[in-house]
């Protein structure tokens, strides 16, 4: 980091602290969901569940960076390999990007503004329907009040995983997983966490999800999961104490 750029960073407002990571201020960043960061409360369940599968020998795929609080939290206190996460909202990439900066982790974590999709005749955009909150910005236009839409460069996932052979995956992306999972090789992952989102599938969706996981060898580890998200690992994985 370039003596600018530290300057440029010490002057950011810090509204926030979890598990050791600055959260600067954001256009992003109600008090309300300021207070939630503060208390471990946002993304807790994603956040508890990847810190405790998640080591230092692994390479972490992130699905679905929102506020890069989660990936960021990982590369932070896990302290994997690498990180490398994948965000449709283009209007979040500045804000992620200074997260890293601030909290010094450009060399374990890197965040594309991407959608992964599956095989050579996948489009080269896809549209990414947005709503008045970030949170609820989808692939699915059904999902939520659209507010306005934007066309997003894909990537290969089969692609990344051979380059970047991740061994944890971390998935929330608005209902999103349930094709994705429907066609990605969960093979070289050991283990995952995931949010699954019925509103968007129904609970048919959320059981097929489900079906997916169990039938790649993933056992769920329930201390660290709920109906919503599971933190599950490989049969050979499994851990007496996951904590």
């Amino acid at each position: 980091m370039s003596t600018a750029e530290a300057k440029d960073y010490s002057e950011l407002e810090i509204v926030a602290e979890s598990r050791g990571l600055k959260v600067p201020q954001s256009r992003f960043l109600s008090e309300q969901r300021i207070k939630r960061i503060e208390n471990g409360r946002y993304e807790g369940d994603e956040i508890n569940g990847a810190l405790s599968v998640v080591t230092e020998t692994d390479r972490v795929l992130e699905i679905g960076a929102g506020l890069g609080i989660v990936g960021a939290t990982i590369a932070l206190n896990a302290k994997p390999e690498k990180v490398l996460s994948f965000e449709a909202n283009p209007a979040l990439m500045e804000t992620i990007q200074t997260l890293y900066d601030l909290n010094g982790l450009n060399d374990r974590i890197e965040v594309r503004n991407e959608v992964l999709a599956l095989g050579d005749d996948r489009p080269d955009t896809i549209t990414l329907y947005l709503t008045n909150s970030f949170l609820g910005s989808s692939l699915m236009s059904e999902v939520g009040r659209v507010r306005h839409s934007v066309d997003v460069p894909t990537a290969d996932s089969a692609q990344v995983i051979a380059e970047f052979a991740p061994t944890v995956l971390i998935m929330d992306i608005e209902g999103g997983e349930l094709a994705l999972l429907e066609e990605m090789d969960l093979s070289g992952f050991r283990a995952m966490t995931i949010e699954f989102h019925p509103k968007a599938y129904d609970i048919s969706g959320m059981r097929r999800c489900k079906s997916i996981i169990r039938d790649a060898g993933f056992n769920r580890i329930d201390e660290l999961s709920n109906r919503l998200v599971w933190t599950c690992e490989k049969s050979d994985d499994r851990r007496s104490d996951p904590a």
